[in-house]
């Protein structure tokens, strides 16, 4: 299911359906909704956006200093 409050500044709009919906029936409805909670960092720039992503994940890295894939211990079922 997917559900997305927009704004359109024109009459047409295009749709991109996940590959689990293509061949199948599905149902469009569109309606006003007066108070829609949008939040302004949806509607922002993408530039902004990106930037506040990178502020939230900043304290999650990974420091892959000194490890070294060894592809038979990962290939040990035993």
């Amino acid at each position: 299911m997917i559900r997305t409050i927009l704004k359109s500044d024109k009459n047409s709009l295009t749709l991109e359906l996940p590959d689990d919906l293509v061949g199948k029936m599905i149902e469009v409805i569109a309606f006003s909704v007066e108070d829609a909670k949008v939040f302004e960092k949806d509607t922002a720039p993408k530039e902004t956006r990106v930037a506040i992503l990178k502020d939230k994940l900043k304290h999650f890295t990974f420091n892959s200093g000194g490890y070294k894939f060894d592809r038979d211990e990962a290939n040990d079922y035993e």
